[in-house]
């Protein structure tokens, strides 16, 4: 036997999902943080490290189509 859902209207993305109540949102919240939390203390590639030096860099008008 099934449980009988209401139907919803589609949000602005088109998705029927009912919003996530703030309990779950905070606890996904805290579980991303922790995940992510090491990748802000570790070092960035080298290459990473020259493309983002590049942003500094002004762009040369030949160089662009």
């Amino acid at each position: 036997m099934t449980k009988p859902v209401a139907e919803t209207k589609p949000a602005a993305g088109g998705s029927t999902a009912p919003p996530l109540s703030p309990s779950v949102r905070r606890h996904l919240g805290k579980s991303l943080r922790n995940h992510y939390a090491d990748s802000l203390t570790e070092p960035v590639g080298e290459r990473l490290e020259t493309l983002i030096g590049r942003l500094d860099e002004p762009q040369d008008r030949a160089t662009r189509s």
